[in-house]
């Protein structure tokens, strides 16, 4: 809505009055407060409408009840014309419910005419108060627009470390895993060509290294580049809690369908880096017997849950400003169209909740990234 300017000099109101003997003594009171002001009279809703299209004011005031209108039919033409000045009903007795209606639809306030001594002090309130508001509206839209940036650069961040991941992925496959491949052949020559017991003995040591090597290197780009989910978020799932208790020793059950179709690489790679994070962050803290994992897609929302019957977090931890973790599992949520969860108390386990709708738009592959 247009506004109007509340501080002008002098100050403009717009007096909505069929009598005429009012009208003046609401101009002898208000000339009493010294200020400089200009005051124009109307008593009619056309004659109103005109006046506000023909100039600004930085008030209106109004009786309640005119001949063939009352002062809610001038709130409503301005509402119309999109304009949003401070408007005072100065009236007669309307009843305390007539009064309290046109405060609820946004008329600034209400003064009886048998108080027309404090008609000044109510006209100052109601243009401070108005100014108030535009300021917080003005510092909110600005503040959302700067939660808009941020999540859009979080957004943008989050693509271009899945990117930076995929692209160190395939130079660990080419060059890396190519140069201990290359290794693993001449390995292979010497010890077909020799005899030497001691020899031998260092190159199955040398084998064995390799051997880790390229393990490590192949484990490196499942973490980085999460080929498996070409499998879909269910296999990936599963492969993730299979290396999980191979590399701690603690069972992890999945519980899930057999494959959810339909959705977006975006919302499979924010479920499994979820998944990885929750499981990283159990094995290194959690201290527990057991770990589940929860998929589901009812009611056309995709739900995860990573959980531990562990130490648990504290309310104070979750709250620590280095806790990079869950928050930035909370925003590639968000990114998503979801949220995220933490339910802890300590000793009693931790779940990790991640739910995402399944929207038209959430599932569209055009905001995902291969990665």
């Amino acid at each position: 809505m247009k506004s109007q300017p509340a501080n002008h000099s002098p100050l403009r109101i717009l007096h909505l009055e069929d009598s005429i003997l009012d009208h003046e003594l609401v101009k002898r009171e208000l000339h009493r407060s010294g200020e400089a002001l200009e005051i124009m009279r109307v008593d009619t809703l056309k004659d109103f409408a005109e006046a506000l299209e023909a100039s600004t004011f930085s008030v209106v005031l109004a009786d309640y009840r005119l001949p063939g209108l009352t002062a809610l039919d001038a709130w409503q033409v301005m509402l119309q014309k999109e304009l949003r000045t401070p408007f005072v009903l100065l009236s007669g007795a309307i009843g305390e419910s007539a009064a309290v209606a046109a405060i609820k639809v946004g008329i600034s306030d209400y003064l009886p005419k048998e108080d027309l001594g404090k008609l000044w002090r109510v006209l100052e309130r109601a243009i401070e108060m108005h100014r108030i508001q535009l300021e917080k509206e003005a510092a909110d839209a600005e503040l959302a627009q700067s939660e808009r940036r941020l999540a859009s650069f979080a957004e943008h961040l989050q693509d271009t470390i899945e990117q930076e991941r995929a692209a160190i992925a395939r130079e660990i496959h080419d060059d890396i895993g190519g140069s201990l491949a290359a290794v693993r052949f001449d390995l292979a020559w010497i010890s077909r060509h020799t005899s030497d017991p001691a020899f031998l003995s260092h190159l199955g040591a040398a084998s064995d290294m390799l051997t880790h090597a390229l393990d490590a290197s192949q484990r490196i780009m499942r973490n980085l580049r999460p080929a498996v989910l070409d499998q879909g978020l269910v296999a990936a799932v599963h492969w993730l809690a299979t290396s999980f208790s191979r590399r701690t020793g603690l069972p992890a059950t999945v519980r899930a369908p057999q494959k959810i179709e339909g959705l977006s690489k975006s919302i499979q790679l924010a479920a499994y880096r979820t998944t990885q994070e929750a499981l990283t962050n159990i094995g290194k803290y959690a201290n527990c017997t057991t770990v589940q994992i929860e998929i589901s897609d009812t009611e056309g929302v995709l739900t995860l849950e990573v959980s531990d019957n562990g130490r648990g977090i504290s309310a104070q931890d979750l709250a620590k400003t280095n806790s990079f973790g869950i928050r930035g599992l909370k925003e590639r949520a968000r990114v998503v169209g979801g949220w995220l969860d933490v339910s802890s108390q300590p000793g009693r386990g931790t779940a990790i909740i991640l739910s995402i709708p399944l929207t038209q738009s959430a599932s569209d592959d055009s905001g995902g990234h291969d990665t």
